[in-house]
């Protein structure tokens, strides 16, 4: 019989002791979330309410705007009440509960941006059968993939991190729950659980990769084919804002976790996780929308009819 010490609360160290930095850390994050809410759950609400956006590539957009919400929904708020009023206690199954939800809607974002890459690769590279292949039925299981996958891995990651004992400490170095910062708290033997969580990782993260250069290399072949000036800039900038979501989220999710324990500095982890818990969520719906015309048009049509509205009910 294994004598394990039972936690039932976890406490989390957060961004900073400094009371100085407190309030102004409130506030950024505050701004930031709402940035984040504003912009996720609008670019939502004008897909859905724009008939011309009712798209393949929106369908994809909308649902990214959600899991982005999501996932920065299940951290910024405890972070921010943290650095209000010093709640930094959290109970073993809040802990489970903000793990689970966070690597559920972050691999659905992985898988999510694969699925992007692919529409964008029909879009370019056969735009004469993309109204017969993006079908609504394709759209609808290539989403409903995403999730279950997403779900399905953080079921294997929370379970992995939880089925460890925890008899060291029960201070997390880190301002939410994460992974690689709960794992370490062990007493028992993590050598195997830490194997799992690579392997799963980098799977999904390879296999999104993987799909996605191999749309892009396709793409490319296209641009290269073509012979009119417009036709480079139209495929370019159906591409360019999925491409540069998708080298900021990659590029933050593989110096987070695809390095061994040893590697890693709590002090860089936290700066590296505010980036892609709380930045990412707000940056993403600001790329799609500073760099897409569709957008711009319909955010400039809603304007109008709400400038209008107001006019005529004043």
């Amino acid at each position: 019989m294994e004598n394990r010490t039972e936690v039932t609360q976890f406490i989390l160290l957060g961004l900073t002791d400094d009371p100085g930095l407190q309030v102004p850390l409130f506030i950024t994050f505050f701004l930031i979330y709402t940035i984040t809410l504003v912009g996720n759950l609008g670019m939502i609400l004008l897909i859905l309410l724009d008939s011309r956006l009712h798209t393949p590539m929106y369908f994809f957009l909308g649902n990214l705007s959600l899991v982005d919400f999501c996932y920065s929904s299940a951290i910024t708020p405890t972070v921010m009440t943290g650095l209000l009023i010093g709640d930094n206690i959290m109970s073993y199954n809040d802990c489970a509960a903000q793990m689970f939800c966070f690597t559920a809607f972050a691999s659905v974002e992985n898988y999510l941006l694969a699925s992007m890459a692919y529409d964008r690769y029909t879009a370019v590279y056969k735009p004469l059968y993309y109204s017969t292949t993006m079908t609504a039925s394709m759209c609808v299981c290539l989403i409903v993939g995403c999730y279950v996958l997403g779900f399905l891995n953080a079921s294997i990651y929370t379970a992995d991190a939880f089925s460890l004992s925890f008899c060291k400490s029960n201070v997390v170095h880190h301002f939410f729950c994460d992974i690689p910062a709960v794992m370490v708290l062990s007493c028992s033997d993590r050598h195997v659980n830490e194997l799992v969580l690579v392997y799963v990782v980098s799977f999904n993260i390879f296999f999104a990769i993987t799909v996605i250069w191999i749309s892009y290399i396709f793409i490319f072949v296209s641009i290269l084919r073509m012979h009119s000036v417009a036709g480079h800039r139209k495929a370019i900038s159906t591409c360019v804002s999925h491409f540069t979501v998708v080298s900021i989220f990659y590029g933050t999710v593989i110096f987070m976790y695809l390095q061994p324990s040893s590697s890693h500095s709590m002090d860089t982890d936290k700066i590296a996780s505010v980036f892609y818990t709380m930045v990412i969520p707000m940056l993403n719906p600001l790329v799609y929308s500073l760099r897409n015309k569709e957008v711009k048009n319909a955010l400039l049509k809603f304007k109008n009819t709400f400038t209008f509205w107001r006019k005529n009910n004043i």
